[in-house]
């Protein structure tokens, strides 16, 4: 279909439109005035942004435009005014597999094959987020939003739809998520929206999705702090507003506040006494002998130091012996060695390891890397009962061992066939004895949020689509904890590690309904539950539940995801149990 002619009179305004997709996509238009805010200079999206120093009197209606020019550096700086000409579009940032039709991602309104004149100097006002700007209601529940008339006072990403490609700034903005490999950073502009006691904001509920997050990235290539949570970033940062898939609305700030750090320390749990055993979880994250020496160094101090040496702790990511190298190499004794020598060097005790091999590329991860759990345990404090039968394929169950309960192999995994475990980690159950009283320890990974929708996509309310297999994981898991309570209600039993989902989250209930297992997480008030950072969220992936007959005291060791220096991005967590 042919263009339509040049329309002269359009303005920024006309081209954003009321909804997310311009009224003018598709047109070309000659002469759009604006001043320069921001200029993209490096990578394969390069262009500048334009803002109207003219505004209309709509809040739903955008004065600032993203100009794109593809690898070529534009000939502007900022505060030059210019008159654009060029085709408007709508980009959307796909992933792989995805069309723009196909996408959960919104769009960004941009002008292409653009031609420009230069008109003079000129300036705009940024527009300043304070703690009352953007409304606390994250997006309307309506599915498809992107032809939605905005709704800027009301829904927070209709507000930032609504300034896309306009300068924004915020002042003295505290640090919610660490600087990571793609020099961004995320802050927050509601200093007290779900505030945890480190700096973070926390991810209490799927309706508490922690509207003032920004993320923060810098359109150029100048250096870019390396920021922890709780750091500060003094003065102004400001920037014009953009939209990425990896994270959503994204300030592209040409000036960055002073970087002043909060202080924040890794933590130090508390050695367990003679009568608890301390059993912990720490996803190491594709630990292989071809890993860095110095991340085996770091992971061994923080079991030692930081985790005080727990009797057992569950590894979750151990990669067999080759690491992603896809040759059919299954076992992984050279890693979970290569922890051991760590942790020796480290000055801790020399635990022993278990753990089954999985069958070849049969339980998800990277490609290759045959990611599993595993169990280290301190034998000088506990002793693991081996008793043989467990292999990749045959399912474990509590049985009756005289007066105590026992498993039927040691270690064994939970119901290995069952369609819940397709292309993820099976549990690894194993028979432990502390001061003459058995514990069943249940090893866990599920499944990841892989294919879930973003949170800040244009398909509202998002869709999570992996937590089905997570419930029937955790159904499968429940069953377990039923058959040991089936055996002996008192059974000690203690499920945990990395369950991929929060603990309000649906798909997890099946652990906890009707008390079969206790979260120890629960007796942390709900902000201070979490052990990973994602787009600004403080967040629990990882637990440790424990059945009710166990007394326990829980704690999450913050050494890893509110830091830009990671051993790993999760942070491990200790129980110490009494019986």
């Amino acid at each position: 279909m042919a263009a339509a002619a040049p329309q002269q009179q359009a303005r920024i305004h006309d081209i954003q439109g009321t909804t997310r997709v311009s009224p003018l996509v598709g047109q070309r238009l000659a002469g759009v005035p604006g001043v320069v805010t921001g200029v993209r200079g490096f990578g394969s999206a390069r262009g500048f942004w334009l803002q109207d120093p003219e505004p209309d009197a709509d809040p739903r209606t955008s004065e600032g435009l993203f100009v794109f020019t593809g690898k070529e550096t534009p000939a502007v700086a900022v505060g030059d005014a210019v008159a654009v000409s060029g085709l408007v579009a709508e980009y959307y940032p796909t992933a792989e597999g995805e069309t723009p039709e196909t996408t959960p991602n919104q769009s960004v309104t941009e002008l292409t094959e653009a031609t420009w004149q230069a008109t003079g100097k000129g300036s705009v006002p940024a527009e300043v987020l304070r703690a009352d700007t953007v409304p606390a209601e994250f997006a309307p529940l309506e599915g498809n939003i992107d032809k939605r008339e905005l709704e800027p006072q009301r829904f927070a990403l209709d507000y930032y739809e609504s300034r896309e490609g306009m300068l924004l700034r915020v002042d003295d903005a505290r640090v919610v998520g660490p600087t990571d490999a793609y020099r961004a950073l995320w802050i927050i502009s509601k200093p007290e929206q779900n505030a945890n006691g480190r700096g973070g904001t926390t991810y209490t509920g799927y309706a508490e999705a922690n509207a003032g997050r920004l993320k923060v990235e810098s359109p150029s290539d100048a250096p870019f702090p390396a920021a922890n949570v709780g750091d500060r970033l003094r003065g102004s940062t400001e920037g014009p507003l953009d939209y990425s898939r990896f994270g959503g609305y994204v300030l592209e700030a040409g000036r960055l506040g002073e970087h002043v750090p909060g202080g924040l320390r890794p933590e130090t749990t508390r050695p367990q006494g003679r009568d608890e055993l301390a059993v912990a979880t720490y996803n190491v994250e594709n630990l292989a002998p071809s890993t860095d020496q110095a991340k085996f160094d770091r992971l061994a101090e923080g079991i030692v130091d930081r985790l005080a040496a727990p009797d057992i702790v569950a590894l979750e990511e151990v990669q067999d012996n080759s690491g992603p190298t896809d040759d059919g190499v299954v076992a992984a004794e050279q890693t979970l060695q290569q922890v051991t020598d760590a942790i020796v060097a480290a000055g801790g005790p020399r635990y022993q390891g278990r753990q089954i091999d999985p069958q070849n590329n049969a339980d998800g991860g990277q490609p290759g890397g045959n990611i599993r759990v595993a169990f280290l345990f301190n034998p000088a404090r506990v002793s693991f009962v081996d008793r043989p039968g467990g292999d990749a394929t045959t399912p474990v169950h509590p049985v009756a061992h005289g007066p105590r309960i026992a498993l039927s192999a040691s270690p064994g995994r939970i119901d290995p066939a069952n369609e819940a475990w397709r292309d993820s980690r099976k549990p690894l159950a194993g028979e432990f004895l502390f001061r003459g009283t058995p514990v069943i320890v249940v090893a866990n990974h599920f499944n990841s949020k892989g294919g879930d929708q973003p949170l800040h996509g244009r398909l509202q309310p998002q869709a999570r689509s992996s937590e089905e297999q997570r419930e029937r994981q955790a159904q499968a898991v429940r069953t377990f904890v039923d058959e040991a309570r089936a055996v002996n209600d008192e059974a000690a039993v203690v499920v945990l590690g990395d369950l991929n989902d929060y603990g309000f989250a649906p798909a997890l209930a099946p652990l906890t309904t009707g008390g079969a297992l206790v979260s120890l997480a629960d007796s942390l008030p709900p902000a201070e539950r979490y052990s990973y950072v994602y787009e600004g969220n403080s967040q629990q992936l990882d637990h440790i539940l424990a059945t009710p007959s166990i007394t326990a005291e829980y704690d999450v060791v913050h050494i890893n995801a509110e830091f830009a220096d990671q051993a790993s991005d999760h942070d491990p967590q200790v129980a110490r149990l009494r019986f």
